[in-house]
């Protein structure tokens, strides 16, 4: 099994554990057992062609992620909420520091959580740009990567990240990626995902036919 030539394989957590926050309706989904997490987790150690992510800033992020990560020699990029920094069930300000001192990756998923595509002026603006500086300012260090809420995206939304400079842009549009592309597609985890169904689902290539077609669906949104 692996990758085929330069292609990465990228894969998202969400929530572990119990949250410590009431979730949105469906979010649910995406959260894994501490137990789960871990054993996945070994399983993603031993396939280097494997980049993985958090999306939505969790406490859990910090309060498991970091230290399963830690223990295995990984490193992970986790796309943090700036309005969520601080709140109760979500990273707190020194854990954004703590995860830039690990050397961790920290990046944008905007303000709220809610999807770009759509947004215009100023609500566009405090997503794309007022979130980054201000996760910026509590990491310590520049953001220039970013991750699209819910996965949503379109033609306007990839220009503005463009030119707002971030270096790249993180979809879960749940196929692979080559290796130094701007837009990086991920696998999203799943409650019911366990080593075997992320060995079958994400790990073995795709045939040809499930390719192109992956393909074809991630052009089309990106020309909406």
């Amino acid at each position: 099994m692996g990758g085929r030539g330069d292609e990465v394989v990228n894969v998202c957590f969400h929530g572990i554990g119990i949250p410590g926050r009431a979730l949105e309706p469906g979010e649910d989904a995406y959260w894994v057992t501490e137990d789960a997490f871990g054993d996945i987790l070994d399983l993603l150690a031993a396939h280097p062609e494997v980049r993985i992510s958090f999306d939505d800033g969790n406490a859990s992020d910090v309060a498991i992620g970091l230290p399963a990560l830690l223990a295995r020699g990984l490193r992970a990029s986790f796309f943090l909420l700036a309005g969520r920094v601080d709140q109760p069930g979500s990273v707190g300000a020194a854990g954004v520091r703590a995860l830039v001192e690990a050397g961790m990756a920290v990046g944008s998923h905007g303000m709220d959580h809610r999807p770009w595509a759509g947004l215009t002026g100023p609500d566009r603006d405090v997503e794309l740009r007022v979130a980054r500086e201000r996760l910026s300012a509590c990491a310590g260090v520049p953001v220039d990567t970013a991750a699209c809420p819910l996965g949503r995206y379109d033609r306007a939304v990839l220009a503005d990240l463009r030119s707002l400079g971030y270096r790249t842009v993180y979809t879960s549009d749940r196929r692979r990626s080559r290796a130094g592309d701007w837009l990086q597609h991920r696998y999203s985890v799943r409650a019911a995902d366990t080593p075997a169904t992320l060995r079958w689902d994400v790990l073995e290539p795709p045939a040809a036919v499930e390719r192109g077609l992956a393909a074809l669906k991630g052009r089309v949104k990106a020309w909406r």
